[in-house]
């Protein structure tokens, strides 16, 4: 028995060798050659040992076995010299799949060819830095700001210049840093945060973000505050239709609106993943759909083009939020002025019948409602389809799992085996949807999905792909 306890711990104290001599190298890869490296989908680039060990224990979910930091080092070692420029790497899935040649093919020569497309000595997508301003900071806000300072390096030129809000008095200011320096959800900020009261800025990890007072967009100039050819990032929600995002673009400074809500008209609705190549470079207002759309819509494509899909309805049972009332009160909206921390809220969504702007062989197939239920974050859709063939439970899981792992949706779509998850080991997910195969069912032509989906971290890393899509920042994946 001892000398078992032994092994188990000397194996662990060799996994944090590994994972402490990457953490540098993890940095370095980044700040020097924009390379985002990966385990299974999650970042390494200011991660801890722990996150980093963690993160190699996805394989047992992914690919059925866990991932030796051994085999991952080695990857690293050997990337580190081939001189690669901006792109998306996950040294999980290149040390698993390498593991599977049985060809004899060395490591040096397998991954020459997996990192063909991955921008060679090129450390940065733009020639110049595009302009960024947060036109509200709520929850979706202040996510994305997080995510854009993590991401700031010489090489990734989207700059957080600016956050619009209407000013609320006294202490306005310093309660905005505070809400972004702490989070009851998501944690603490990782890194510093401080504020220029006399010109009216936060400075989080070195980035000067000016915050802008207005009460309307027609009331600013951005060129006055140094931003020019700016992408506005509007998460308020109040401006929904062509011609109230259109206000963005009325002052100086501002070039493109990206939507953090449902449209209504026109507007193109990206589901980043499934139809982010109907992007143009001429389109001024893009809509980046909901949290619900995005976490459902892979899935519905994945079930649609592999079994195809005869109808369906999806019940979303969605974390409360702040529309919602916490006390009893009046609210325009039938059940939604009940307290929300105390009732399952029966409600309506627009989720289903929007899949259908972003997957239109879906329009007039689905159905939809809602539950909003008392949890903070971490929302859940479950997807009953009827389907042209009949697929076991083991074909369709066996299919998203490889989806989820090989497929140019990886991004979109993860996949879990756990038996004994909730909603809370969610939280942080950078995937819009996360498939829980367990629950999976199937009779016949008729089966029955669950997909869970952090709505404000997984919603927000699907926005930030539609801004890069935008600007033209398209990142390369490897494997591909």
């Amino acid at each position: 028995m001892t000398i078992t306890s032994d092994a188990y711990l000397a194996d662990y104290l060799n996994e944090q060798t590994l994972a402490e001599k990457m953490i540098p190298e993890v940095g370095q890869m980044y700040r020097e050659m924009g390379v985002i490296l990966t385990v299974f989908g999650r970042k390494l680039m200011n991660s801890s040992t722990i996150d980093i060990i963690k993160a190699h224990r996805l394989g047992i979910h992914m690919v059925g076995e866990r991932i030796d930091l051994t085999a991952t080092a080695a990857v690293l070692e050997a990337l580190k010299t081939m001189n690669l420029g901006v792109s998306r790497v996950d040294i999980g899935k290149l040390a698993y799949n390498f593991s599977q040649l049985s060809n004899g093919q060395s490591l040096a020569d397998y991954l020459s060819e997996e990192v063909s497309s991955a921008n060679h000595g090129q450390i940065s997508l733009l020639e110049q830095p595009q302009d960024v301003v947060l036109y509200g900071f709520g929850r979706i806000g202040r996510i994305l700001a997080r995510l854009l300072i993590e991401r700031t390096t010489a090489g990734n030129k989207l700059r957080l210049k600016a956050i619009v809000v209407r000013s609320k008095g006294a202490g306005d200011l310093e309660k905005r840093a505070s809400l972004l320096r702490r989070d009851s959800i998501h944690g603490p900020f990782n890194g510093s945060i401080s504020v220029d009261h006399e010109n009216s800025a936060i400075i989080a990890n070195g980035n000067y973000i000016k915050v802008i007072y207005a009460n309307q967009p027609e009331d600013i100039d951005y060129t006055a505050h140094g931003i020019d050819n700016a992408l506005i990032v509007d998460n308020t929600g109040v401006f929904k239709d062509e011609e109230a995002l259109s206000r963005h673009l009325v002052p100086k400074g501002a070039s493109k609106v990206l939507l953090t809500a449902p449209a209504s008209g026109s507007i193109k609705n990206i589901v980043y993943g499934v139809n982010h190549s109907d992007i143009k470079t001429t389109d001024t207002i893009v809509c980046a759909a909901s949290c619900t759309t995005n976490a459902i819509t892979p899935v519905l494509k994945v079930m649609n083009d592999a079994y195809g899909v005869v109808n369906g309805h999806v019940e979303t049972i969605h974390s409360y939020t702040n529309d919602q009332n916490l006390i009893d009160n009046y609210h325009k909206a039938d059940r939604r002025g009940r307290s929300a921390p105390l009732n399952m809220v029966l409600t309506s969504t627009g989720a289903a019948k929007a899949v259908a702007k972003a997957l239109p062989e879906l329009s007039g197939k689905l159905t939809g409602n809602a539950i909003r239920v008392p949890t903070p974050n971490v929302s859940m859709a479950v997807i009953k389809l009827n389907l042209e063939k009949a697929p076991t439970r083991e074909e369709i899981n066996d299919h998203i799992r490889d989806i989820a792992l090989n497929s140019d949706m990886s991004e979109q779509i993860a996949y879990s085996s756990s038996t004994e998850v909730v909603s809370t080991d969610f939280v942080g997910t950078p995937e819009p949807g996360i498939f829980d195969s367990v629950a999976t069912i199937t009779q016949d032509n008729s089966c029955v999905l669950y997909v869970w989906y952090d709505n404000e971290f997984g919603y927000s890393t699907q926005v930030l792909r539609v801004m890069r899509e935008m600007v033209g920042m398209h990142i390369p994946q490897v494997p591909a």
